[in-house]
């Protein structure tokens, strides 16, 4: 059990030495960002250069490639937990500390000797803890509501000593402090305090406010000006009525030593609950005689005690002489003062006190010097009267307002006091040890449907003194008792006045995921004391319709404080460092003097300062500003920002001469000015209010500065704005847009990020503060944000990087019921097919175009398309539908494209000519319009899933849940001839559901999904030969744990195959045959988790070889798609398999918080396999060669014929005469011997015989 943990001065006024030891910090002058690092993942090296355009499509709102180990697509946390973040190199947030609730503030602390100690970051969280990866295990460090965070070096510094919330710092290097404001005590300090480098926690001179501490800045004079909610300067105080809340012995487990044997004397529980100071059986207890002895009592909560009431035993001669406090379990004996009954003066003691054997004096009081927190105690009785010692009686007092959950806490009954304090708990509660906590506390586990009837405790403190109180919820820590996953959220409720005009009703919602203790303050204002006719009361409950199975509620106790205050201040305090504080005229600041003038309960909730201007917004109202005013620090004059604004201001950033606001209004307080719905802008220099688009429809609770880059390489400024609204205003013609409390503004494009056409990331979720450095490269920013490094919605290009498609498919509405331009949940034989489900690029013909299929709705030239849209690359990307032909509830599952006519499958229902279509429809594609439809595929879900066109027919497959095609019996598996325009059966031997389809050759399809044979034999993959019209189980297919989802080709020519289906017991499984016959199967085990779905394998090939596994070739790589979750990691959209090893691949976002998912991946060329996607046979290799070969011989022959005409030429030969009229006329006649004798006379050296 940890002891009480809170701390006020102690009650006799003395100071104590501090809770905290100071720390000094060291760090390396490094820039405070910069150093922070993220882990590159391997590339991929997939070769989509025989592919031409390929596409990603599937349901999400942004997509991202894995490019670092910390990326991940878990949506944002909504359970009040956040982080610190940076961005990685590729843009995406990824958190560098994480934390159990909100950091609400940041900023660099340098001190002024120029050293950067890091980034100080403040909120009301409990612990910090690095990020981790894969299978380690969190390391939480307890850090409470401040830390320093070094990002040179990752480390956490938790800067021990405040207890509640840190709402704003101010780091200033003038005077080496960080200046702390928010709802917390610390040292001797409320809602303000100092942390000074190299000293650690200081008290201001005026030791804090009576009120919250919201916003922290410094003027141009060097003067540091608080704004929040106070009234004065204040802290803690004691009540009039000193020592007035009894601590509860009756609950206590009580032991002694040394007790007498003595019946009726022996028992140490006789002094409990024993205040008349007489003697007797059963009332007293006794030591035994001549020895020494010990009572003590061991409580099952913490407290802090101010006086001990002791009662002296008078019988038989018998008392206590003298005897020692001491605290347990820090083993410290107590210094005591008291009242000597014999000189009445006041006197000390410490080990050996005197108790007084007068029998007059019924009891004695002793006070504690030092007010420390116990949750045991013993005295030991050192000297005795008589033959013994003992006690007729003990109390034990306090200060502290407590009510506890567990009633034996709270005040004795035997205390006899009218108002004492108590609860009343309602519901399934049970005691839980204190573990780590200052007390043990109630635990109720709660199942849906969550009301605030489930369970509930009603605190009653006993209030003896109307005043301003402090009320504060403490919540025991959830790592302790191991519900941190099962903690939600508590509403708390009550009236602290009997005139419910003098206070606000405590009306408050907070988190209990907290992984340590802490507490929050729930109340601050009057408090009326209990009375016959009035008592305060909080009633505690779980908050009605959480989003969760199981909640896991705890309630431990409420503190009630006292608070003093100066008054004098209404909201604002101006205070000058190394200067004494005058509280006797604060008017002299024309800071104050400005809080002044505001009406009663005002808050400041913001400040900035530029220049000598301090802007101050809230909720206040004064004669010449309304909710933000500016005020000049030189001249000390007002500026009232043209009237200010007709409701409270709750944030604001300032950039160059443009001031940004968020709260609750809807224009200025002096004139109407359109659009200034809950955020809005002003010019200082123009002084003039513009809005952010046309607002938002709900209050924002932080407008918050980032960087992004929007139309170039360099980041620029933009506005994040978070709060309570669902939808960013329609304006000009921008329509609204539905949101989920977060949305951006970009000042350069004067409109918000999710009206922009173009390809940005996108990031949703709540920023709630950030460090800017406008370079880009080390910017800091708080909060729980999911992000994207392309925000597109359901369909992206990849190849050297993702790209949108000009597309505009539009994000789900409130209401799919409300707006055609909405995601709809219609009924599908998969319900959770959304998005885009299939898509082909068609390049039939010479045409170019892109045709996607699934479940959406997009914007087209002036109507809007439904779930099957149509891209004309060569008319300037024109898009179009198919009009109202089909029903908008309808889903397009599967797409194929054969002589012009585009056949599109899937839970389809319409009326094409008159004629009702369903499962099916098709379309002409070259003349644009809608061909005689086959008949409608009916009987079983009447869904197709699958089209598969048998090569060189015209022969379209498809398959899916339908039992006829028209008339034709047809179950599962049909096919429609193109030429003849019927349907045909494909067999009459196979029955049940077909999920996807696949040929293997022109002669052998394969069907996966749930099957029958010959309506006996089940299987979940079989074979289909269209020679012999039969259907046969695959091979092995036995091995099969459940039906086949999906399926691809492992190999070129088709033989080997890859399968994924649901098992039997709802596991996923994934599959390689490995032989042409498929008789020998190969899992990849179960590795995947559960929740996975896999909608897509394909092989890809690789431009470099991973490591050789049997399963799948060094050069390739399996892709899946779909909803992957991968262990110690979580879910992928995109993830590829080399044989052995899964890797995230590619990672979605989604609307709504909540996850993305892929479905397909479609290429324009289907070469997955390399060029020409298959390898020729050997022999046509040969005969192929063999030509070639018989080609080039003639080649040669001809061109040596050639060059010998060409040399013959040039040595002058010329052709012989070849007519009978040359011959006659060039020829004379010879006589024989003549002509034999000429050739023998050229041969001149010729040997003769």
């Amino acid at each position: 059990m940890r002891l009480p943990f809170r701390r006020r001065n102690d009650a006799r006024g003395q100071s104590l030495s501090p809770i905290a030891v100071l720390l000094t910090l060291s760090s390396v002058a490094l820039s405070p960002v910069t150093a922070i690092s993220f882990t590159p993942a391997p590339a991929t090296n997939l070769d989509l250069k025989d592919l031409g355009r390929v596409a990603l499509a599937g349901d999400f709102s942004g997509i991202s490639l894995f490019q670092f180990e910390e990326q991940n697509e878990r949506p944002f946390i909504t359970n009040g937990s956040q982080s610190l973040m940076a961005r990685m190199p590729n843009g995406i947030f990824g958190p560098v500390v994480t934390t159990d609730a909100t950091i609400l503030t940041m900023c660099t602390f340098v001190e002024g000797n120029g050293k950067e100690d890091g980034v100080i970051i403040g909120g009301n969280f409990t612990s910090l803890q690095l990020p981790t990866h894969g299978s380690e295990s969190p390391n939480y460090k307890e850090s409470k509501a401040i830390a320093l965070f070094n990002p040179n070096t990752s480390s956490i510094e938790t800067l021990s000593g405040l207890e509640g919330q840190v709402y704003a710092v101010l780091c200033d290097r003038d005077t080496n402090s960080v200046y702390v404001g928010g709802n917390f005590v610390g040292k001797d300090s409320r809602n303000a305090i100092a942390w000074v480098g190299g000293q650690g926690w200081t008290d201001l001179p005026f030791r804090g406010f009576n009120g919250p501490v919201n916003s922290i800045t410094k003027a141009s004079n060097g003067h540091i000006i608080y704004g929040g909610s106070f009234t004065g300067l204040g802290n803690a105080t004691a009540p009039t009525k000193r020592d007035g809340q009894v601590i509860n012995l009756s609950s206590a487990t009580i032991s002694a030593g040394s007790s007498t044997t003595r019946e009726g004397f022996s028992d140490p529980n006789n002094i409990v609950c024993s205040t008349s100071g007489t003697d007797g059986t059963g009332k007293t207890w006794l030591l035994q005689e001549n020895s020494p002895g010990f009572w003590q009592a061991t409580f099952r909560y913490g407290f802090r005690p101010t006086k001990l009431r002791l009662y002296n035993t008078h019988q038989d001669g018998a008392g206590t002489k003298t005897w020692r406090f001491t605290a347990l379990p820090i083993n410290g004996i107590m210094n005591m003062t008291y009242v000597d009954p014999v000189t009445n003066k006041n006197a000390t003691c410490t080990s050996e006190c005197p108790l007084s054997n007068n029998k007059t004096t019924k009891f004695q009081d002793f006070h504690f010097v030092n007010v420390i927190g116990m949750n045991e105690f013993r005295i030991d009785i050192s000297d005795y009267y008589g033959s013994g010692g003992g006690l007729n009686g003990i109390e034990l007092f306090g200060e502290d307002i407590f009510s506890y959950a567990i009633n034996d806490f709270n005040e004795p009954t035997c205390a006899n006091l009218e108002f004492k304090s108590s609860s009343t708990a309602t519901g399934p509660w049970q005691v839980t040890p204190s573990h780590q906590s200052t007390a043990e506390y109630l635990t109720a586990q709660i199942s849906a449907p969550i009301t605030n009837t489930s369970a509930q405790v009603v605190f009653s403190p006993d209030i003896r003194e109307s005043g301003y109180y402090s009320v504060n919820l403490y919540t025991p820590g959830c790592l302790q008792d191991d519900t941190c996953a099962s903690r939600g959220q508590v509403h708390l409720t009550g009236q602290m006045t009997a005139d419910p005009t003098k206070s606000d009703p405590v009306d408050k919602t907070l988190y209990q995921t907290n992984n340590f203790d802490k507490y929050d303050q729930i109340y601050y204002g009057m408090v009326d004391a209990s009375s016959s006719s009035f008592r305060p009361q909080i009633t505690l409950t779980p908050l009605a319709g959480q989003d969760l199975a199981n909640i896991t509620l705890v309630a431990q106790s409420i503190d009630f404080t006292l608070i003093n205050s100066t008054g004098g201040l209404n909201g604002l305090f101006e205070y000058t460092p190394g200067r004494p504080v005058n509280v006797s005229d604060f008017t002299a600041s024309a800071v104050n003097r400005l809080g002044s003038s505001f009406s009663g309960k005002s808050a400041v909730n913001a400040l900035a300062t530029s220049g000598d201007t301090v802007f101050v917004g809230g909720n206040f109202t004064s004669p010449s500003a309304d909710h933000v005013v500016a005020l000049n620090t030189k001249d000390s004059t007002n500026k009232t920002l043209d009237g200010g604004l007709n409701g409270e201001v709750k944030s604001m950033i300032l950039d160059g001469t443009t001031l940004y606001v968020g709260g609750s209004f809807n224009s200025t307080s002096v004139k109407s000015v359109d659009g200034l719905n809950n955020v809005a802008a002003y010019d200082t220099e123009k002084n003039t209010w513009s809005p952010l688009g046309a607002g938002v429809n709900g209050n924002v609770m932080r407008v918050v500065g980032l960087t992004m880059n929007i139309t170039g390489s360099t980041p620029e400024f933009v506005v994040s704005v978070n709060g309570d609204f669902d939808e960013l205003n329609a304006f000009d013609k921008n329509p609204a847009v539905s949101v989920t409390g977060f949305g951006i503004w970009v000042p350069s494009q004067k409109n918000w990020v999710q009206n922009l056409d173009l390809q940005l990331e996108s990031i949703d979720g709540v920023l709630s503060t950030s460090i800017l450095d406008r370079s880009g490269n080390g910017s800091l920013y708080a909060g729980s944000l999911i992000s994207s490094t392309l925000g597109v919605r359901d369909i992206a290009g990849f190849g050297d990087r993702l790209s949108g498609f000009p597309i505009k498919i539009q994000a789900p509405t409130k209401s799919s019921s409300s707006s055609s331009l909405a995601k709809r949940d219609g009924s599908v034989s998969d319900s959770s097919l959304q998005g885009v489900v299939t898509g082909i690029f068609d390049q039939e013909n010479k045409r170019n175009l892109t045709i996607l299929g699934g479940h959406f709705t997009a914007t087209g030239s002036g109507s809007a398309i439904n779930n099957l849209l149509i891209m004309d690359g060569q008319k300037n990307n024109e898009v179009s539908g198919l009009g109202d032909a089909i029903s908008q509830d309808s889903t397009v599952m599967a797409l194929a494209v054969h002589n012009d006519i585009l056949f599109a499958g899937g839970n389809i229902t319409g009326t094409v000519n008159g004629n009702e279509v369903k499962a099916l429809v098709t379309y002409n594609l070259a003349n644009k319009s809608f061909n005689p439809q086959p008949p409608s595929l009916t009987g079983g879900n009447g869904t197709v899933s699958s089209i598969a066109v048998r090569d060189d027919t015209d022969d379209v497959y498809v398959g899916g849940s339908f039992t006829q095609a028209g008339s034709l019996d047809c179950p599962g598996v049909c096919f429609f001839s193109t030429s003849s325009s019927q349907w045909q059966q494909a067999g009459q031997n196979l029955g049940g559901t077909v999920n996807t389809l696949l040929w293997v050759d022109e002669n052998l399809l394969l069907a996966g999904g749930n099957l029958t044979i010959n309506n006996t034999a089940s299987t979940y993959l079989a074979t289909y030969n269209p020679k012999t019209l039969v259907w046969d189980a695959y091979p092995d297919a036995g091995q099969l744990p459940g039906p086949v989802d999906v399926l691809t080709a492992g190999t070129s020519d088709n033989k080997q195959i890859w399968v994924s289906g649901t098992a039997s017991n709802g596991s996923v499984y994934l599959m390689k045959s490995e032989k042409d016959d498929g008789s020998s199967w190969h899992s990849v085990g179960q590795t995947l988790q559960p929740g996975t779905k896999i909608r897509g394998l394909q092989i890809f090939q690789l431009s470099e070889s991973h490591d050789k596994h049997p399963l799948i070739d060094d050069k390739a790589a399996l892709m899946l798609t779909g909803h992957i979750v991968l262990p110690d990691f979580g879910s992928a959209s995109g993830v590829l398999f080399d044989g052995a090893n899964f890797r995230p691949f590619a990672l979605t976002t989604n609307s709504g918080n909540s996850p993305g998912s892929l479905s397909t991946v479609f290429s324009e060329k289907q070469n997955f396999f390399g060029k020409d996607g298959k390898h020729l046979p050997l022999v046509f290799v040969v005969l192929i060669g063999l030509g070639i070969s018989l080609a080039l011989m003639l080649l040669i022959v001809v061109a040596g014929l050639i060059l010998d005409r060409i040399r013959k030429k040039r040595e002058g030969y010329v052709p012989a005469p070849t007519s009978m009229y040359d011959r006659g006329s060039g020829i004379q006649r010879i006589p024989p011997h003549e002509l034999l004798e000429g050739l023998s006379k050229s041969r001149s050296g010729a040997p003769q015989m």
